[in-house]
């Protein structure tokens, strides 16, 4: 029992031992810690306290607000005191900036109204409670001047609601509703964009300082002023800072832009600091996440451990959760536990996280990948990478590239820099003559000399500038050297918040009371469809999103061109007016529209002179161009685009609703090519019920003869084949003419439309054939969708009848586009030849097709509309008597009756469309009444030389199989002469038709159409 006492207290002296060792190494580590900070802390502290003393004794270590002298609100670190709460170390002194330890200070002050250029207030029955921003990715220090993405003017009391750009599978009935309520809700996450106006929503001026968007449920806030220090607090209690010194400040969600004063730094409600750049300012946030400033050697620990460490030479320091954020110093660099790792801003210095993503210090041409796979470079020439919105961010010089998680690359800029995705998705460098291939076929090429590329439908794709370029699967460009990309915006804005028990909300049809049948059916002539019910419809509404899935996700380049809106009116409806105006407004990034020309075309109606003005000057960027005399649409249109300042025209009518996300993959395109003319899909606004429906996604504009244009549906074979997705872009032979967007400057090139069209009709046709023949190219856009009304008649007049202005315009257009096709035209519509239609002065644009270098259109029917039936004679070959088996043959130029032979070149003819015999120059003709049949030199419209054969007979009935002079057919008495050949073989003769007669039945060899 002794022995066990005495072991017992040998381990008690053992404890005490092991105590006493404890207690003396945490004395040594507290004093090491205090001289590692040794000099530059004394130095943070002396500076601090020469700026001016905190507001109260600090008491140790607390956390929570603080505020000091001359901060605004953020997390940070602070050592000493000041009234608030940072991580304080040591006894209590003089805080920089205001802040250190201490006891929990009062709440931060009521928010404070905004600076000049701030918001005004929300109006009633706006929403309130807006998502909190789930994490910053701004920049400071902006140029005067600079703006962001998304940015632009918005029309007062508007507010714009951007839709998370999450996928959405495409609406499975044609007429589909939207989830139940408000139609903001459509997608899952939402996005609020503010827009300048009375509700709080604002844009930022391009004054001093800007800050960039990023991450989910970003909202943008106020806007500084053009004072040096002007800060300003947003809706949502983001604070845009101004350029001047020491300016900051607190939203109400606590997120704080701080100035870029020395020392400026301060802690937001949730915990988030903004430090200015000042050496050595640091402090931590409720969340314990800290944001160092840049003086050597400044460092600390936030509550979760993390630490951010100054700019010192090779100090660096570790997270307890093992996260490292390391100094500025030459090749420091550490890894975190969980093996991702910050490198320093040596050269060269770069680190790989444990998924493979690596971040590369400022040295030049680092590069690499956040955990989402977006890039984050530094500073240093060639350094390129992408900011939280999946920007892009490039450096300058030749660099580096690096690979995403998902196998994306960005890359730098040095010649011939390339990469590979997991996906098989290409960036490119800048190599001259770079080109990548999309999986449909389509290439985009680089512009250096040589680069191009063929499509699997033989479209060659350029480039403009010298440069890499390279398409990912949808066939978007990725380009080295341009700007940054981003998500398509899927805005939807609103006047006031939706009622979506309001008639047609969604694009729901809407039923007539049994009441007011009558009154529906008076007013129906106004417009030529529904007007009671689109009176009743919210000018507003919201209507279902019918892109197909994935459109959400395609990425289009920030830098797209502006486009001016032109919309031309005579008459027009009220309600559907001002829809098709607001769906452009409200689901259109503001900063790509330069303006909405409303173009009237000498309407007559009260309510579109003085009230119109009055409604549309609420809207700074809509203009009204009024005409002192009808114009007619094509006329109209040129006026529209004459006064147009945007890069791009955008043409759509006036009964439209633009669905969201409409405008940006239209302008991509033309970003990608000037001289391309881009369409969105046309989808349905029942004229009966104004119910928006959805089409088929594969589509294309085409015609039949005598043009007349129409929808044919892709085969599903050729889709199957070609592997065609329901977002690839699709190669459209003639646009429908109402919705379309094309570069300004190439429209001008191209002679905009034929000034020689009257009204309304075939310009369609001329702007497609003009298009495609002299170098340019018509796309339908899939993930861009706009409804139209379609009506069964115009409601406004023609200055002539209305087929015989259409009918006029397309014997224009054939005459200049269509060389010897013409002839199918004529054919299809033998009448115009008949009333000899006056097409007008033709020189003016045989010149132009001349000055252009336009193709032929018979490389027209070969390389972009082959499937269709365009043969220039009706029937061809031997032209051979039933009876006899014998041909006709021309013998010097005279006619004879011989035995027939294939290989004898006089024994062969053509049928053509003009409804001529023909042997060469020469034609069959009859030389009377009833008599001989000669030679004569072919007229194409003399129908003295004419013949009815096959369906052209169809009206005599069984005359099918003979030949029959038209100019005989009508006579009376004797009848319908044909042509005959006598039994003897030695004449040829025009008899009176006789069904019966075997000698009056003739063939051809070969017929072509019928």
């Amino acid at each position: 029992m002794s022995g066990l006492r005495r072991l017992f207290r040998g381990s008690g002296r053992a404890l005490a031992l092991v105590f006493a060792a404890s207690v003396a190494w945490l004395l040594l580590d507290m004093a090491a810690l205090r001289l590692s900070l040794g000099e530059a802390g004394g130095r943070l502290l002396r500076e601090a306290a020469g700026r001016g003393p905190g507001m109260g004794p600090g008491i140790g270590m607390g956390m929570g607000p603080g505020m000091g002298p001359g901060t605004g609100m953020g997390p940070g670190m602070g050592l000493g005191t000041g009234m608030g709460t940072g991580m304080g170390l040591g006894q209590p002194g003089a805080a920089p900036g205001g802040r250190g330890a201490g006891a929990p200070g009062p709440s931060p002050p009521p928010r404070q109204p905004p600076a000049p250029g701030g918001t005004g207030t929300a109006p009633p029955g706006a929403p309130g409670n807006r998502q909190r921003p789930s994490g910053t990715a701004g920049r400071t220090g902006a140029a005067p001047g600079e703006t962001d993405t998304g940015r632009g003017e918005i029309p007062p009391e508007t507010r714009f609601v951007l839709i998370s750009e999450g996928g959405m599978s495409p609406a499975a009935p044609r007429r589909g509703p939207h989830s139940a309520g408000s139609a903001t809700a459509r997608r899952g996450k939402h996005k609020e964009l503010a827009g300048k106006g009375s509700d709080g929503a604002h844009a930022e001026t391009a004054t001093a300082g800007a800050t960039a968007v990023g991450g989910p449920s970003r909202t943008l806030g106020a806007t500084p002023g053009a004072a040096p220090g002007a800060a300003g607090t947003g809706q949502d209690g983001q604070e845009q800072k101004g350029a001047a010194p020491g300016a900051a400040g607190t939203g109400r969600d606590g997120q704080e832009q701080a100035g870029e004063a020395p020392g400026v730094v301060g802690t937001g409600r949730d915990g988030q600091e903004r430090a200015g750049e000042d050496p050595g300012v640091a402090g931590t946030g409720r969340d314990g996440q800290e944001q160092a400033g840049e003086a050597p050697g400044a460092a600390g620990t936030g509550r979760d451990g993390q630490e951010q460490a100054g700019e010192a030479p090779g100090v660096a320091g570790t997270h307890q959760d093992g996260q490292e954020q390391a100094g500025e110093a030459p090749g420091v660099a550490g890894t975190h536990q969980d093996g991702q790792e910050q490198a320093g801003e040596a050269p060269g210095v770069a680190g790989t996280h444990q998924d493979g993503q690596e971040q590369a210090g400022e040295a030049p041409g680092a590069a690499g990948t956040h955990q989402d796979g977006q890039e984050r470079v530094g500073e240093a020439p060639g350094a390129a990478g992408t900011g939280g919105d999946g920007q892009e961010q490039k450096g300058e010089a030749p660099g580096a590239a690096g690979t995403h998680q998902d196998g994306q690359e960005q890359a730098g800029e040095a010649p011939g820099a390339a990469g590979t995705h997991q996906d098989g998705q290409e960036q490119k460098g800048e190599a001259p003559a770079a080109a990548g291939t999309v999986r449909d076929g389509q290439e985009q090429a680089g512009a250096a000399p040589g680069a191009a590329g063929t499509h699997q439908d033989g479209q060659e794709q350029a480039g403009e500038a010298p440069g890499a370029a390279g398409t990912d699967q949808d066939g978007q460009e990725q380009a080295g050297s341009r700007p940054g990309m981003h998500r398509v915006l899927s805005m939807d804005a609103t006047l006031a918040p939706r009622d979506p028990r309001a008639p047609g909300q969604f694009g729901h049809p809407v039923a007539v009371p049994d009441d007011k049948q009558e009154e529906a059916k008076s007013r129906w002539k106004e417009g030529n469809f529904n007007v009671y019910l689109s009176d009743l419809i919210p000018v507003d509404r919201a209507i279902t999103d019918t892109r197909p899935a994935g459109c959400s996700e395609q990425q289009v380049h920030d830098d797209l061109p502006t486009t001016s809106i032109i919309m031309c009116f005579v008459d027009e409806v009220w309600s559907t007016l001002l829809r098709s105006v607001h769906s452009v407004l409200g689901r259109s990034p503001p900063h790509l529209i330069q303006e909405i020309i409303l173009v009237d075309d000498f309407s007559t109606k009260e309510h579109l002179k003085e009230p119109l003005d009055a409604y549309m000057s609420r809207f700074p960027k809509v203009k009204i161009l009024r005409l002192r005399e009808r114009h007619g649409l094509i006329r109209a249109r040129l006026a529209g685009a004459q006064v147009a300042t945007g890069a791009v025209l955008t043409f759509l009518d006036s009964h439209v609703e633009c669905n969201v996300g409409w405008l940006e993959p239209l302008l991509e395109r033309i970003r990608l090519r000037r001289t391309k003319v881009a369409c969105p899909v046309i989808e349905v606004i029942s004229d009966k019920d104004m119910s928006y429906m959805t089409v088929d996604n594969f589509q294309r504009g085409i015609f039949t003869w005598p043009m007349n244009f129409g929808w044919r549906q892709i085969p599903q074979e050729v889709i199957e084949k070609n592997k065609i997705k329901e977002t690839d872009i699709i190669r459209c032979p003639v646009m429908a003419g109402g919705l379309f967007s094309i570069d300004k400057k190439y429209f001008s090139e191209l002679g905009m439309y034929d000034p020689g069209l009257d009204v309304w009709g075939g310009e369609n046709m001329e702007l497609s054939f003009k298009v495609w023949m002299c170098g340019g190219e018509i796309e339908i856009v899939p993930c861009s969708r706009v409804g139209h009304i379609f009506r069964n008649d115009n409601p406004y007049s023609f200055p002539k009848e209305r087929v015989r202005t259409v009918e006029r315009n397309l014997a224009r257009v054939a005459e200049v586009w269509l060389d010897e096709y013409k002839e199918l035209f004529y054919g299809h519509a033998y009448h115009l030849l008949l009333s000899a239609v006056d097409v007008g002065d033709l020189r003016p644009q045989s010149r132009l097709r001349e000055q252009l270098r336009c193709k032929t259109f018979r490389w027209y029917l070969q390389n972009v509309y082959p499937d269709l039936e365009a043969p220039l004679v009706k029937a061809s070959g031997l032209l051979m008597n039933v009876a006899l088996a014998g041909c006709i043959a021309v013998e010097g130029t005279t006619l004879a009756f011989r035995e027939c032979d294939v290989n004898n070149p006089n024994q062969t003819f053509n049928y053509t469309w003009l409804r001529l015999v023909q042997h060469g120059e020469l034609c069959l003709a009859p030389a009377g009444v009833l008599g001989a049949v000669g030679l004569r030199r072919c007229q194409g419209r003399s129908r003295s030389l004419a013949w009815l054969h096959r369906s052209l007979a169809a009206a005599l009935p069984g005359l099918a199989e003979h030949l029959i002079s038209e100019q005989q057919q009508q006579q009376q008495p004797p009848g319908p002469a044909c042509l005959e050949a006598a039994p003897s073989r030695r004449a040829l003769r025009v008899k009176r038709c006789d069904p019966g007669n075997p000698h009056q039945k003739w063939r051809f060899g070969r017929y072509h159409a019928d």
